[in-house]
């Protein structure tokens, strides 16, 4: 009998008889992330267990994310070691990136990003996205806890909710969904315009008063105003990535 459910795993499990979970590091609509440790190889690993079976959505996806990722050979994107079965749910294994998103260098170390410093950071995030793309793929999730730095290096995760361009597009409601879901390199773009607002915003004081809009309350460039719009899609969108980056680079 295959069960419809798994709990989580606790500290300590040995998963597939050979990785040891420590801790759970993430958890999505389709599974359960761990750091685990390979009694193999002595390294630390990502374990992605599936939330449930009888479910072809969730089963495809998962499917779908090893396949992209052993289609990726990038040292700035996780490598796939392992796929398994326990029990009917099937798992993932994957190499373990430790680093700081964003998030952690502004909040937590107090870094700050002027414009030139923001376009730059930008731009190492957007060779590793140009690989993705060059290879009929898009992220689709390029969200801030998905975008992490190790030794000064970018490192792209998370490829649950990828797809290739040749797909597609499932039913999305909301103009939100349409800008951040679609299977184009659109909404990648758009995806990278929100990180770069919120770098921008880190060196930002905001002083009393009503709310402006970014435009109003950042001192940018028009060069790099004009960059932003595109990115968010209020002018004309970039048809790829290529063409934002011969912009983003004439502003570094």
């Amino acid at each position: 009998m295959i069960h419809l459910f798994q709990k989580p795993y606790r500290g300590g499990a040995v998963v597939n008889g050979r990785y040891v979970i420590e801790r759970q590091i993430g958890e999505g609509s389709y599974g359960v992330a761990y750091v685990a440790r390979d009694e193999q190889t002595n390294e630390l690993v990502v374990l992605k267990q599936m939330k449930r079976t009888k479910t072809k959505k969730r089963r495809a996806s998962f499917e779908r994310e090893a396949h992209i990722l052993k289609k990726l050979n990038h040292p700035q994107i996780p490598k796939l070691y392992n796929s398994f079965d326990v029990r009917g749910i099937p798992h993932l294994v994957m190499e373990y990136i430790d680093g700081d998103t964003i998030e952690t260098l502004i909040f937590q170390k107090n870094k700050t990003y002027d414009e030139k410093e923001a376009f730059s950071l930008l731009a190492d995030v957007l060779r590793v996205v140009q690989y993705i793309h060059a290879h009929g793929i898009v992220h689709r999730d390029l969200r801030i806890p998905n975008i992490v730095f190790r030794n000064g290096v970018v490192y792209v995760l998370d490829f649950g909710l990828a797809r290739f361009l040749h797909e597609k597009n499932e039913r999305l409601f909301t103009l939100e969904q349409r800008l951040r879901r679609s299977i184009h390199v659109k909404s990648d773009i758009y995806a990278l315009g929100h990180f770069l607002l919120f770098l921008l915003y880190s060196a930002y004081e905001p002083k009393e008063g009503e709310e402006k809009s970014w435009e109003e309350e950042l001192s940018l460039t028009k060069e790099a105003r004009h960059v932003l719009r595109r990115m968010l899609q209020l002018d004309r969108p970039y048809a790829s990535v290529d063409s934002l980056m011969r912009d983003v680079s004439a502003i570094i």
